[in-house]
C-alpha cells in the first residue's frame, strides 16, 4: 500500500491530501493529514486475529 502526503496549492478549503494508492482524501491542514497517515498506519500494523469458525 502506498501513502503520499501532499499540498494542494489549488484549492483554499482542502490545502492537504493525503492518497492511499488510486484514493485520495482531503485535509484543512497539514498537521490533519499527518495524524490520519499516523492513526491508519498503526490501526494497518496492529496485530489482527481472525474470526474462529464455530461448529455447526
Amino acid at each position: 500500500m502506498k501513502i503520499l502526503i501532499k499540498a494542494l496549492a489549488r484549492s483554499r478549503d482542502c490545502q492537504w491530501q493525503v492518497q492511499i494508492d488510486r484514493q485520495a482524501v482531503n485535509f484543512r491542514n497539514e498537521s490533519e493529514a499527518r495524524a490520519f497517515v499516523d492513526k491508519l498506519q498503526a490501526r494497518i500494523q496492529a496485530p489482527h486475529r481472525l474470526p474462529e469458525q464455530q461448529a455447526v
